[in-house]
């Protein structure tokens, strides 16, 4: 099994005709040459980029399950950027002819119906995961739209919140870092911090500020805060650990870390770490590994006829993954078997972490 990274990169231009053109020609002469239509499809993976920890070991994920099939494997990253997201796909279902299985986390919600739509004409098989459109089912695109995963975002905002407002002794102010808008996740992960607080009075939301999922914007946006707001911030929401990572940053350099504590969503290693030493009371995780190695295989084993998308309940075409607290009480055991090892999972095991429908 090998594993390549596109990341196509080029100037700014003006015009969205001409960055669509330039995006798509430069991905396509970065795409290495094996990647035909060929007896054994290709397995690929899109992302937002590697320079977020969390898609990082997402990636880690992917390349284990391909090499236990055997299978090539290819990363594309979008940089954030939706139309390279888009054209990079579309030029990998030209240069595999359509054989190939996407696991796909669409940069923004929008973006998932033409992803789908181009794999469903090309004859490829594709997952997503987070973002979609609410109008847009994989019962639409049968068989090649096998399944949607999320995580209740919702759930987990409301979870994190309480943990924190307890930490903080339910009252006094704090202070929330959003995530990019118009993602699900991050409207979820608000209302679920919405609803803590309406059942929290005491507590004060000082400033809800987007730091689009980015730990350099929210250490920008956190020192700002800690000057407007001083010693009155006594907690800090994050909608994600890399946002909070950079939160935590901020706080160091007033030092402050430990003092202030800080929650969020994902688990990364630098949030685990963090949990350990008490800067953070806790995070969610939606385990990214698992995300990236699963996406595929549930992909990969309908286009091999395993199972038939259409006989499939509407729980494994669209369904609520299992998300794990980290906290004070079971840290030192997660780490020990998610980050000093990789962790273990059954790549057959294709429901076994489903909780549910999604909410329609």
């Amino acid at each position: 099994m090998k594993d390549r990274t596109i990341s196509a990169r080029s100037g700014m231009v003006s015009r969205r005709t001409l960055m669509m053109g330039a995006t798509a020609g430069l991905a396509a002469v970065a795409m290495p040459r094996v990647l035909r239509a060929q007896d054994k499809p290709t397995l690929v993976t899109s992302i937002r980029s590697l320079s977020n920890p969390y898609h990082a070991v997402w990636k880690t994920g992917a390349e284990a399950y391909a090499k236990a099939v055997g299978l090539e494997h290819v990363t594309l990253v979008s940089e954030g950027n939706s139309e390279k997201g888009i054209a990079d796909i579309k030029a990998m279902l030209a240069k595999t002819g359509g054989n190939m299985v996407l696991n796909s986390d669409p940069n923004d919600t929008p973006d998932a119906r033409p992803i789908v739509e181009a794999c469903a004409k090309a004859g490829a098989y594709v997952v997503t995961q987070w973002n979609k459109p609410p109008d847009l089912h994989p019962k639409d695109f049968n068989p090649n739209y096998v399944s949607h995963i999320e995580f209740d975002g919702i759930s987990s905002g409301k979870t994190i919140a309480e943990i924190l407002f307890k930490t903080i002794g339910g009252k006094g102010g704090i202070v929330a870092l959003g995530g990019l808008i118009s993602t699900t996740a991050a409207i979820e992960r608000k209302k679920g911090l919405d609803a803590a607080l309406a059942a929290n009075p005491d507590i004060k939301l000082l400033d809800f500020q987007v730091a689009n999922w980015k730990s350099t914007e929210a250490f920008d946006l956190m020192g700002n805060l800690l000057t407007r707001f001083g010693d009155d911030i006594k907690g800090i929401w994050a909608a994600n650990d890399d946002m909070g990572s950079g939160a935590l940053e901020a706080l160091r350099a007033e030092n402050l870390a430990g003092k202030v504590p800080i929650v969020g969503v994902d688990g990364i290693k630098t949030a685990v770490d963090a949990v350990r030493t008490g800067e953070f009371a806790c995070t969610v995780t939606s385990d990214p590994f698992w995300q990236g190695g699963m996406g595929l295989a549930i992909g990969y084993n309908a286009k091999i006829g395993k199972f038939d998308p259409t006989k499939e309940p509407p729980e494994h075409r669209e369904f609520y993954g299992k998300a794990v607290l980290i906290s004070h009480d079971n840290v030192e055991e997660y780490y020990k078997t998610n980050v000093e090892a990789q962790p273990t999972v059954d790549w057959n095991d294709l429901w076994g972490r489903v909780t549910g429908a999604i909410r329609t």
